[in-house]
Formats: structure tokens, sequence, C-alpha cells
């Protein structure tokens, strides 16, 4: 596990091995910083910290009452359901799999955008209608897109996009604490050396509205001085569209009961890079009492204040469209700004907009749109983790879209499910996956904790939802298959990363070596099935069913 003195050093350190090594040394801004300098970045989010919050909150008001407005209108209301997707990776180099930054002209060229740690990339799809169309092309798009970027990267940088829900191993001759922990002032401002150049990012660091930023779980502590620890984890955030907007209370609420289920047959964090493990926490204790899907708490434990209005959380049901509004409203601001318009309908409620960039809610209402013909309502879920490959992570957009379809339009019992029961199963499953105890109603009214009989219900409706949407009952089993082989045969991503570990273990591996080589195999697995192929494919995953 971890050395003694290596968790949360001060900012601007260099870490060292020996108690008379030479003095700390400022860390200098990385390469990759190629178009702003440490000075004029410090400005830029000097800038953002000394935006006049009364201004700020005055148009946030203004436009408040210009989107209710709009909202009650019907403005924002569609003739049928859209999708989208979300979906970020991390870059390793491809002999080794270690984490690496990934240069911003090659984000450029692969069309992919920043996020939050410079070794990140994201990809958005383009919106499309829920139907069967809609989902191929949703699916051709994001292996097109990805076929080209992985020729891309591999030929030019050596380089291989991940798509996973943590790294464990770091850069080549650097530790992970370092790398999650460098930073410098700069001008009085703190900049993280390794997050992106986003002035947003970097200044929630200093904001007044101070994050916890620490990490605090079974086995691990670990505090920073700015946000770059959330970077560890990458995720998926698929979007439903509604068709009416006064809806939104009904699909969110469904969203919220349906987040536990879906996120305990996804998880795929369960283990941190060896080396930020507490000193004390051996490796029967990591896999005894560690969590499976450790991003979630690592995103909350990071963001939200130690004192403060909670930020990252399970959200409560809302009761109006207008009362979703005033939520985001009456959010606390992280980093407000002055926002420019560039020429499209929501700019007339671009603070609002801003302002839900850092509105953290595991399932929040997204208002939007380029023109006032485009003007929606959807639902963004993002608790979920990347997936091993392409089709993993379709098939959970595809049983998202077809539950709140199928929920809503069948009236289905399981509104009746208690929101605090929905929030226990939600964090239920983050710990425990599968093998969680969560509560269910079935389309019977009977409420269940037994894990087939919850799944059953589940993909009978999330099936359901799309052959509503067009799809053949062949097509929608097809896009549901990954996931039920998952709950058949009750493995996940994470228990199969962790049953990996033990064999590796047991084999007389150490556990740092244990948890490397199980990467190492991750990233190879994925190589060569992440276009193609899906994980319930993969060696070593149970071909029984339970």
């Amino acid at each position: 596990m971890s050395e003694p003195g290596r968790k949360g050093t001060a900012c601007g350190s260099e870490r060292t091995s020996t108690p008379d090594a030479a003095a700390p040394k400022l860390k200098q801004l990385p390469a990759l910083y190629s178009d702003m300098s440490g000075t004029r970045l410090a400005a830029d989010v000097r800038e953002v910290l000394d935006t006049d919050l009364v201004s700020f909150g005055e148009a946030v008001q203004r436009e408040a009452r210009f989107l209710k407005e709009e909202l009650a209108a019907g403005t924002f209301d569609n003739p049928q359901a859209i999708v989208g997707l979300e979906y970020e990776f991390y870059g390793v180099t491809e002999d080794g799999a270690s984490l690496c930054r990934v240069p911003r002209p090659l984000l450029d060229l692969i069309g992919f955008e920043t996020e939050l740690g410079l070794h990140n990339a994201e990809l958005s799809t383009s919106p499309q209608p829920l139907n069967s169309h809609g989902i191929a092309a949703q699916e051709r798009e994001v292996k097109a897109r990805m076929s080209a970027a992985m020729d891309a990267t591999t030929r030019a940088e050596n380089i291989q996009l991940v798509s996973d829900g943590m790294w464990t191993i770091p850069p080549e001759g650097e530790s992970a604490v370092d790398y999650l922990t460098a930073c410098v002032e700069q001008d009085g401002v703190l900049l993280s050396t390794n997050m992106s150049e986003s002035p947003r990012y970097q200044a929630m660091a200093n904001s007044e509205i101070d994050p916890g930023l620490r990490i605090d779980v079974p086995g691990v502590t670990l505090t920073a001085e700015t946000v770059a620890l959330e970077s560890l984890a990458t995720s998926i955030q698929p979007h439903y569209q509604l068709p009416t907007a006064d809806d939104l209370p009904e699909y969110f609420a469904y969203a919220l009961r349906a987040a536990a289920p879906l996120l305990a047959v996804g998880v795929n964090s369960p283990f941190f890079p060896p080396e930020v493990y507490d000193d004390d926490a051996t490796p029967e204790a990591v896999l005894r009492e560690g969590w499976l899907e450790n991003r979630v708490h690592v995103f909350e434990g990071v963001m939200n204040p130690e004192d403060g209005p909670t930020k990252v959380k399970f959200p409560d049901d809302v009761d109006s469209v207008r009362d979703a509004v005033d939520r985001i409203v009456e959010d606390p601001p992280v980093v407000p700004a002055s926002v420019e318009a560039a020429g499209r309908f929501d700019d007339d409620f671009a603070h609002i907009r801003h302002k839900h960039g850092t509105y953290w809610r595991w399932v929040r209402p997204v208002f939007g749109g380029g023109s006032r013909s485009a003007a929606n309502v959807r639902v963004e879920f993002r608790p979920l983790p990347g997936q091993p490959t392409v089709r993993d992570t379709i098939a959970v957009q595809a049983a998202f879209a077809g539950l709140l379809k199928s929920l809503v339009a069948t009236d289905h019992p399981v509104l009746d499910l208690d929101w605090q029961t929905a929030r226990d199963n939600f964090y239920a499953a983050t710990r425990d996956g599968l093998d969680a105890d969560l509560a269910w109603i079935t389309a019977e009214g009977d409420r269940t904790t037994d894990t087939d009989v919850l799944y059953a219900d589940l993909f009978e409706h999330a099936a359901d939802g799309l052959e509503r949407r067009g799809l053949s009952n062949d097509e929608a089993a097809a896009y549901l298959r990954p996931l039920r082989q998952r709950v058949d045969r009750r493995v996940t991503p994470a228990s199969w990363k962790r049953d990996r570990v033990r064999r590796y273990l047991a084999g007389g591996a150490s556990f740092d070596d244990a948890v490397t080589r199980m990467q190492r195999e991750y990233v190879e697995r994925q190589r060569e099935t992440l276009v193609d192929g899906d994980f319930a494919s993969w060696p070593d995953v149970p071909v029984e069913t339970r």
C-alpha cells in the first residue's frame, strides 16, 4: 500500500523519498498549456473570481422569469422523445497502460472535447429521435468516431483512449498522488498543473464556496488543494428529451427510482491507484470493505463543502417544471461569470445555464436549445461510470430511455417507492452492485428485494419502452442483452476487476502488482473489443447463469 507521508502534500511541492532530501521546488505548468501561459490563465481565473455576485444573481433571476414564461407557453414542448450521450475517456500509453496527458491539438484533430483532467477526452453524440434508426445512429456515430480517434491517437502519439470508471496506473515516472495534487500559486491564484486550462475548472478551488477537496472512503483518505482529484473518474451521461415540459416531475421521479438498479448493473470503479490507499489498508480489507462504485463518493467528497450546502447529491423529487428552475436558481453559485451572448435562443437564459454547470445532481433537468424551435427539456442521468465497450454503453443508454418511456406510459407503481428508499437504494448500489438488496415495486404492485424479480420487471419495461418507440422485439432484446447477461451471470465490470485482483493475489502477487496487472488486462481486452465487442464475451467473464 502507500508509504508514510504520501497523502495530501502541500501545493507545489515535489515529493521526496528521504527525510533529508532537498527543499521542495515549485512545479511548472505542463507543456500542454500551449496557448495560455500560467500568467494568462491566472488572470482569466481572477476575472471569473471578480465577477459581481449581485449582478450575476440579478441576471439569473431575470432569466428565470423568461424561462418560466417560455415553459408555460409551450416553447419547450416537442413532438417526440430525443436521446443523446456524453461519453468520457482517459488516455493511456498503448504499450503499458500508464495514464498520459492527451495533447490539446490531438483532441481538436479527432473532434473530441476537453474535460477536467489533461488526460481526459469527451465525445458528445448528435441528438437523435428515440426510435430504431435513432438508437442505431447513436451507436454508429460512437463507433465511427471512436474508430477514427483510435487510429489517430495511436498513429500520432501512441495513446489509447480508455472507457472506464477510474484509472489506477499513473503516468510513467510519476506517482498518482503527485499527479493528482500537483499545483502552483500564480499571481495569487491556485492552479492545478494537471487540470485543463479552463478558467471555470481552475476557479473552483479559489471560490468563496470551498469544495471539500477530499476522498474519504474505506481504505482511502486523500486531500488536495484543487478539484483535480475528481479527474480520477470518467463517466457516461445519457440524456432523454421530454415531449412535454410539464411532464418533467413524473419522468424525473421515475429516473430517480430507476437510478439504483441501472447503477448496480453498471458499476466499474472498485479500485484506486494502489499508492493512494492508507498505510493500514490491507488487501483483504480492500476486497472485503471496498465499494464497487467509488466514482460517486469521489465526486461528492471532492466537490461538496465540508461546511455548507451539499452540491453533489441524490436529488429530491420535483413538484413542477417551475420548481426545477427554482432549484437551479437557488443553488449556491461556485464560479459565477458574466456570459456573453452567441446568437442562440438559450442565450436568453445563459446565466442560468452557466450556473447549471455546477448544479451537480446525480439526476438533473437540463434546459437548452440553440433556436426557439429546438428548445427542449431533458433528463440527464449522471451516476454511470464508463463501460468496457461501446455496445455496453449503448445498452445502458437504451435501457434508460426505454425505461423512462415505458414507466411513464404505463403508470408503473414503482413511483410509489418512497424517495428515501430510492436514495438508500442508490448508495447501496455504489457499495455492493448486483449484491445490493435493492427495494422495487413490480408492475403488479408487489414490493420486492429479489434481484431476479426486480430486473425481470425492469428489463421487461425497458424493452416495452423501446418497442413503443418503434423497435422490433428482436431489436429491443439485442440492445438490452449485454445488461441481461450481467444480471443472469451476476457479473459486472467491477466484480470482474475484483475477481482478477483476487486471482493475482492468490498467485502470490503484491496488491500493487495485482491491481496493475488487472488494469493492464482490462485495457488490453478493451483494445480488442471496444468498437465491435461486448463485455460479456471477455475471457474469464462467467458464462453460466445463476
